[in-house]
């Protein structure tokens, strides 16, 4: 009897030294066996990875932030993703400017749009369009904005160039076939695309 009790506890002991019901504890938590990392954990993350490209930090006249314009080598062309804030509500021509320069408050140093193929400029234009040319952004009454746009022709190599380029919001709507701006009025936000380290990289 007493040898049994004896038996009993050194086996009770033994699974408590050697990591019995304790160490099942994970496997019971999170379903993996122990020794393993769950899934998801840092060993099996892959860090996603931009494209290249580059990015304009948009700035009213008076200084404030206006949004994000960022391009993207996308395959054999170019991809614009914009966002923007604190601008007036309504239409506004949006275009890529051809020099890498935003002196306020008119922001002209930023040059006529980015045209590497010299044709003139917008979407309805029959010898149209300039590599800058987009459609028109729609700012909400919240003083908001978005609009994605894979740019017709020019490389990202030929856009940053010597001398850079920049993006440009317009006062107005762009009529898409009125040489050289679609009269689109103003100039009232503008930020000059930069590179970061993801781009540096490659």
């Amino acid at each position: 009897m007493h040898r049994a009790k004896l038996i009993c506890l050194a086996t009770t002991i033994g699974l408590a030294a050697c990591g019995g019901p304790a160490a099942t504890d994970q496997a019971r938590n999170d379903g993996t066996p122990p020794g393993e990392l769950p899934a998801g954990t840092a060993s099996n993350v892959v860090p996603e990875v931009s494209p290249p490209g580059a990015t304009a930090q948009l700035r009213t006249a008076e200084g404030a932030m206006a949004g994000t314009a960022r391009v993207s080598q996308m395959g054999d062309g170019l991809e614009i993703r914009l966002a923007v804030e604190n601008l007036p509500s309504g239409e506004h021509g949006v275009h890529v400017h051809g020099v890498g320069k935003c002196d306020a408050p008119t922001f002209e140093t930023a040059g006529g749009h980015w045209n590497p193929a010299d044709t003139r400029h917008g979407l309805e234009n029959p010898q149209g369009q300039h590599a800058g040319d987009m459609p028109n952004l729609t700012v909400g009454e919240d003083g908001r904005g978005s609009l994605t746009y894979s740019l017709k022709g020019g490389t990202l190599a030929q856009l940053m160039d010597s001398d850079g380029a920049a993006f440009v919001v317009h006062a107005s709507r762009d009529d898409q076939k009125t040489d050289p701006a679609g009269d689109s009025g103003a100039r009232i936000a503008c930020g000059v695309f930069e590179t970061g380290p993801q781009d540096m990289a490659r």
